[in-house]
């Protein structure tokens, strides 16, 4: 049996995503064994996020500078404009290297079940930023489930107003699917094959 802090740290550890109870056990004796050279790194790693860590007041994204690294990138075209649901989806959009536009993190996802309406969403400040001019295309890179689509037929049907092209990533994507767990090839071929929506 292990003390009360080591088990606390691996009741920690097995919250974050894909780690359960077994898991999280390992990786605390993985750090125990190098907890001369590895944890101290980790800790310090920790710490510096925890004080850095900025939301993004452009597009929403999580980094440690405001704007994010990807909205000051001036290799970024500023004309396309990807909508995601969440932080994960943009990083995970982003890691494909296959969208070189700029971000919008809606931060959910409309659902009359758990309660969310447009105004629980970024939508308002998305509309400001169309509003503003400058963008000729709107991806609604909205999740392959039910509350994603409704989401996406949502925004579609405020963003009309507008003289933009509005494109969402083509069907393909598992239905049920979130972007975050999909492999790159199966990304690419959904940027690929993106088309206006209506």
């Amino acid at each position: 049996m292990a003390s009360q802090e080591i088990e606390r740290l691996a009741g920690a550890l097995a919250r974050l995503p894909g780690l359960g109870p077994r898991s999280a056990r390992r990786a605390v004796l993985w750090l125990i064994k190098r907890r001369d050279s590895a944890l101290p790194t980790l800790l310090e790693a920790l710490a510096e996020v925890q004080e850095a860590l900025v939301e993004c007041r452009l597009c929403g994204n999580v980094d440690t500078v405001d704007p994010c690294a990807i909205c000051a990138d001036p290799r970024r075209d500023p004309r396309s404009l990807c909508v995601v649901e969440d932080v994960a989806d943009l990083w995970a959009l982003d890691r494909a290297h296959l969208f070189t536009g700029r971000y919008h993190v809606l931060g959910g996802r409309l659902s009359a079940l758990e309660g969310v309406r447009p105004e629980d969403l970024t939508i308002g400040k998305l509309l400001d930023r169309v509003g503003q001019g400058g963008i000729d295309e709107i991806v609604l890179a909205m999740n392959a489930t039910l509350e994603g689509q409704t989401t996406a037929h949502y925004l579609a049907e405020r963003l009309e107003a507008f003289p933009v092209r509005i494109t969402q990533l083509a069907h393909g994507l598992p239905v049920g699917g979130e972007l975050d767990y999909l492999d790159e090839g199966t990304l690419a071929q959904a940027l690929r094959a993106r088309r206006p929506v209506g």
